[in-house]
């Protein structure tokens, strides 16, 4: 038989087993998936070698019969172990986590557009990497693209391969910097890393480069992800040169109108109307010129326009959103301060009158008045900071000695010395920049002497004695140690987090002597930074992390920590809302987060700083429900705060914040109403796009079709305890799932499991799982295995009793029925064909159906679905003797193929309803409706005959 005669859907036998023949088939070879097989084993048959045939799947016998109702447990280790079903989501099947209805949004906005072009903007924690792989997996296994590029820092690139693999089965490989070459010695001749690796994770500062910007944007793959988008666009007045590099590079990617492009940001608005433009048009060039102002009847087309591309949400839209409880900590707020001690105010306070003469010395021409006011600041803020970081800036030469204009200072220093917006975030800003400014090497100037006593000086106040920052850190710490916390303390310098480090160490030894303390900072590539937080995270007793603002930004800490200390304020309060939102997010265990602000009462700045942007941003926050940054530049905020300290010698209570000449109480105002009317403005958005353009039933549709193809966690929670309790297993209930022990289940299923040291397999029921423990749910590989064992050994009629929990046929006497009623489990197979924009998928999906009848003579009454779900609930009440079983059951098994006309009609409509849903979801869709088509491939397999028994003696 040659391999044209076999179609897509056939059933064949080779090699001993039975095999599904799949699309796609190679010329003279077939495409197969074993029966009820993974995806993982697919392979080919060569007709010559296998000598395939077709086969049939046989019905059930007499000699399956058990000895209760195991029907449902039958048809839910179907369910959980198919791998491509009728409904409108083909990737659901192969996925490692369970969507959240809200999750589900964003999909149904991208399945509904012709090209995939959308702004997902939820807050901080919310979810927004699964939002975003949820769309790529679908558009991947769609065949919608083929290849997939993620833009984001360096920083979060291991994250982004971690979640991606783990979740979503997608393998990335990681194009930075550290990897590039690497990479690039392993492709083939004649080829070129963006052609040969499909799927990509790429630092967007490196490709963003003139030399290899032009080379990607030709060969970039159909499918974007951008995260922390915002990164993207510069301001419209003045900006930074990188966003205005990477802004180049998302504009010459999206000018490709059927690129697939998906940004990412919590803060998509900072008030900068031109950059929002900016952004959004990526999106649309249209949307581009829409005005800032969307509000009353006038603009009602542009408001719907934009919110089929946008979709922004709080926690407080998604908690309990379709009735699903999403459950996030509640986050508590402490200031706690320090002051200096005498030795480190006088040091203080001699540096700054330094810091002063290097700035108003009148010989200075314009570059290099400039190159000290950068490292006169750089300077006070490592001060402020540590000893550590003090002495290292003093002995170093500054990395603006040899700069020969004022641009150049600006580019270099401005980000790392005034803690810059989000958008301009760069690699290395943790370092320190250096005092000596001396324009040669010369090591004998007086300049030069006055900073080494300055550096000797540091030296001496390190630890607890002469630093009171310090020592008061390692009480707080200690507390929240005894309270229950695990936290991660902030710093802004590599120095001050290594001494922090190294001083917790030994201050926790004694009151806390199982904790542990690790530092994360910018010197470790970001593969080991990863690595040494998961390592931190496994440590069983208190843990304290202390980090850079690397790790400050889209990293995910909040399994193994639960509290933030910002030792070193930022100069940007949008940076502190980014560091506690590390632990403050979705799949925190912790019911209750801390966050500390930690400053100096007297060291000079910190105070202002409070007062002027965090206490404010903080008030904003708890006034309006929405975070947003400062409407007016942060940094020309704190140039203004150095100015008046620097330049005029004003002292900070009676700092000018010189804008136009207005007094800091005014300033201070006008900045106040500025931001409250920006973050009113925000509120206002965010309640409009919300929900983007679906409506709740809608969503809730789309989940009830999923969940009735697929099982849902209650049937994954459901099937597992139920198999194992009937493999022997000795189960114990937990307050969120149960145990079972493994050392009573069959040898065949523990070789199946995932590899464990346990002796006790830990199911939870809701996320977050802790570590270690198995999720109940359909993709989590625990549960695949015992669903795959389950109905293999349903189907293998040779294994003993006590190794079979499902049973393809019994005989129940019960008191739910009057009449002899017959249920029957049916596995249909759909021949789907899905057009899309770039290519036409064609994909054999399967559906199981209970369907039930009653009987009088050849007349056969089918029952609708909702007497179907009862009988299913029906407990045996009555013993059945063995003969009149076998007989009942006979009859029933004798009457399939006349069943068989009515089998093929449901099919059919199993077929119509799976271009219904399809149609649902791409409403909007001109082309994934064009071609849309689903058959049924006959037979329909009967896995399971049921016989109901009325008991009358009972009743």
């Amino acid at each position: 038989m040659t391999t044209t005669e076999f179609r897509p859907g056939t059933l064949v036998t080779a090699r001993g087993r039975e095999w599904l023949v799949l699309p796609g088939s190679p010329a003279g070879t077939l495409l197969v998936r074993p029966l009820g097989g993974r995806d993982d084993e697919t392979t080919v048959l060569l007709p010559t070698l296998d000598t395939p045939a077709t086969a049939t799947f046989s019905a059930p016998t007499v000699e399956d019969r058990g000895d209760g109702a195991r029907a449902r447990l039958l048809r839910d280790a179907l369910r959980l172990s198919f791998r491509a079903t009728a409904g409108p989501f083909r990737s659901f099947t192969a996925l490692s986590v369970s969507p959240r209805n809200y999750q589900l949004v964003p999909l149904m906005m991208a399945t509904a557009q012709d090209t995939t072009r959308l702004l997902i903007a939820d807050g901080v924690g919310v979810g927004k990497t699964i939002e975003a792989g949820l769309i790529a997996a679908e558009l991947l296994a769609s065949g919608e693209a083929q290849r997939l590029a993620v833009l984001c820092s360096p920083q979060l690139a291991p994250q982004w391969q971690s979640e991606l693999r783990t979740k979503f089965g997608i393998i990335a490989e990681l194009l930075l910097p550290s990897t590039a070459n690497r990479l690039s010695r392993s492709v083939p001749f004649g080829s070129t890393v963006y052609q040969h690796y499909p799927h990509l994770i790429v630092s967007t500062d490196y490709i963003k480069q003139r030399s290899r910007r032009d080379e990607f944007a030709l060969l970039c793959p159909e499918l974007v992800i951008v995260d922390e988008a915002h990164s993207c666009i510069a301001p419209s007045t003045v900006g930074s040169s990188q966003a205005h590099q990477r802004y180049t590079l998302l504009r010459r990617l999206a000018d490709d109108q059927t690129r697939h492009l998906l940004l990412l940001t919590a803060t998509p608005h900072n008030g900068d109307d031109g950059a929002w433009q900016s952004l959004v048009g990526l999106l649309d060039d249209r949307l581009g010129e829409l005005p800032s102002d969307l509000s009353g009847p006038a603009r009602e087309d542009d408001r719907k326009r934009l919110a089929k591309f946008l979709i922004q949400r709080q926690r407080a839209d998604i908690r309990g959103y379709l009735s699903e409880d999403t459950p996030f900590p509640a986050r508590e707020h402490a200031e706690e301060s320090y002051r200096l001690t005498p030795e480190y105010r006088r040091l203080f306070d001699r540096v700054l009158a330094y810091a002063r003469e290097q700035v108003t010395d009148p010989a200075l021409n314009q570059v290099r008045r400039r190159v000290r006011w950068w490292s006169a600041i750089a300077l006070l803020r490592s001060i402020a900071s540590s000893p550590a970081a003090a002495e290292q800036t003093l002995h170093n030469r500054s990395k603006l000695a040899g700069v020969e204009s004022t641009a150049v200072a600006d580019a270099i220093c401005g980000p790392r010395v005034l803690d810059v917006a989000l958008d301009d975030t760069v690699e290395g800003e943790d370092t320190v920049l250096g005092a000596d400014t001396s324009a040669d090497d010369s090591p004998d100037t007086a300049t030069q002497r006055r900073l080494r006593n300055f550096a000797t000086e540091a030296a001496a106040l390190r630890g607890v004695k002469g630093d009171a920052k310090l020592k008061r850190l390692a009480a707080i710490i200690s507390t929240l140690l005894a309270d229950g916390f695990h936290p991660i303390v902030f710093c802004r310098y590599i120095p001050t987090a290594e001494y922090v480090a190294e001083h917790l160490t030994a201050a926790l030894a004694k009151p806390h002597p199982t904790a542990r303390v690790e530092a994360v900072t910018g010197t470790l590539p970001p593969e080991e930074r990863e690595a040494r937080v998961t390592e931190l995270s496994a440590h069983d007793g208190p843990r304290v992390l202390v980090a850079t603002d690397c790790l400050s930004e889209g990293i995910n800490l909040q399994e193994g920590f639960t509290a933030v200390v910002h030792y070193d304020l930022a100069w940007n309060p949008t940076r502190h809302e980014q560091r506690e939102g590390r632990v403050d997010r979705f799949g925190q265990l912790s019911p209750t987060v801390r966050a500390v602000t930690y400053y100096g009462a007297d060291n000079k700045i910190d105070g202002v700083v409070l007062d002027v942007l965090i206490r404010r941003h903080e008030a904003i926050k708890r006034s309006t429900g929405v975070s947003v940054p400062i409407p007016v530049d942060s940094n020309t905020v704190m140039q203004a705060i150095w100015e008046s300290m620097l330049l005029r010698g004003t002292e900070p209570e009676q700092l000018m914040l010189d804008f136009g000449g207005a007094t800091s109480s005014e300033t201070a105002d006008a900045v106040l109403t500025q931001w409250i009317d920006a973050a009113e403005r925000e509120k206002v958005s965010r309640s409009r796009f919300r929900q983007a353009t679906l409506r709740p039933e809608e969503v809730e549709a789309a989940l009830a079709d999923v969940r009735r193809a697929l099982g849902g966690p209650a049937d994954a929670e459901r099937f597992t305890r139920e198999a194992l309790a009937l493999l022997s297993g000795q189960l114990t209930d937990t307050p969120d799932g149960f145990t079972v022990r493994t050392d009573t289940l069959p040898r065949a299923l523990l070789d199946q499991l995932p590899p464990t040291r346990s002796a006790t397999l830990r199911f939870h029921r809701s996320l977050p799982a802790p570590p270690g423990e198995t999720l109940l749910t359909r993709t989590d590989p625990t549960v695949e295995a015992i669903a795959r064992y389950v109905l293999d050994a349903a189907l293998d009629p040779l294994l003993p009793d006590n190794v079979r929990p499902a049973r393809r046929a019994a005989v129940i006497r019960t008191t739910a029925v009057r009449v002899v009623t017959t249920l029957l489990v049916v596995r249909f197979r759909v021949e789907l064909v899905v057009p899309g924009s770039r290519r036409t998928i064609t994909q054999v999906a399967e559906d199981a159906q209970f369907l039930s009848y009653t009987a009088s003579g050849d007349d056969i009454s089918w029952l609708d679905p909702a007497a179907t779900d009862e009988l299913l609930r029906a407990r045996p009440t009555g013993n059945v003797n063995d003969d009149l079983a076998r007989a009942q059951l006979q009859r029933a098994l004798d009457r399939i193929p006349s069943l068989q006309q009515r089998l093929i009609q449901l099919g059919n409509n199993v077929a119509t309803a799976a271009i219904e849903a399809h149609r649902a979801v791409r409403r909007s869709s001109r082309l994934g409706l064009r071609g849309l088509d689903a058959r049924l491939l006959p037979p329909p397999d009967v896995l399971g005959v049921y016989v109901y028994l009325p008991d009358r003696s009972s009743a």
